[in-house]
């Protein structure tokens, strides 16, 4: 998924490396869920609904990704 101008990544490049290690040995899934089904992928359903709410602003659950307003 290509994400919207207004979402980036969290600036702490260590976390993000860090976060990204993990989802890729577990299979692109979200670290902070313990459910491994297809709304937990990485950019989960839930950050997508978000990302579609012109109002939201803030961090995915594992604080990867940031949407700005």
């Amino acid at each position: 998924m290509e994400l919207p101008e207004n979402v980036k990544l969290n600036p702490d490049t260590e976390y993000v490396d860090k976060l990204r290690e993990v989802m890729k040995k577990n299979g692109g899934f979200c670290p902070c869920r313990l459910q491994k089904t297809p709304e937990n992928i990485c950019i989960c359903a839930e950050f997508k609904e978000q990302i579609a709410d012109e109002n939201f602003t803030g961090y995915c659950h594992c604080k990867l990704y940031y949407k700005e307003k």
